[in-house]
């Protein structure tokens, strides 16, 4: 997933199907700087995607559950195509897809309920601190 503000995301050919039906909805990338911004949107081929997260990790934290959730078949294919230039920065990219036509209200609905759901699994369980 490349992009500056104003142009399109890239995602390798086999998993643009997957991002458009929802069962990718993270990316790992190596840069020097994140390239997107939670909050934006970025087109796509058809409709567009918008950003949820921006998190740094390390490499470490890139398993085979992570690599499988981004649409790969493990770490390393994950990794071959993650590195983009000089980059040594990891970044977990979290995102949705939003479809051509969908208003900003109807994803908005959507993006909060995605939002408090979120907040509600980094506090953990009622009660804990």
């Amino acid at each position: 997933m490349d992009a500056d503000e104003g142009e399109g995301v890239l995602f390798t050919r086999r998993l643009r199907d997957g991002v458009r039906r929802g069962e990718i909805t993270c990316s790992v990338r190596i840069w020097m700087r994140p390239h997107v911004k939670a909050g934006n949107r970025y087109r796509m081929e058809e409709g567009e995607i918008e950003i949820d997260s921006v998190l740094p990790i390390s490499l470490s934290d890139i398993t085979p559950e992570l690599a499988r959730a981004s649409g790969f078949k493990g770490v390393i294919d994950l990794l071959k195509v993650a590195k983009h230039g000089r980059g040594e920065s990891v970044y977990l990219v979290s995102f949705h897809y939003v479809p051509p036509g969908t208003t900003n209200a109807e994803q908005g609905n959507a993006g909060q309920l995605r939002l408090t759901k979120d907040r509600m699994r980094r506090r953990g369980p009622k009660g804990a601190p």
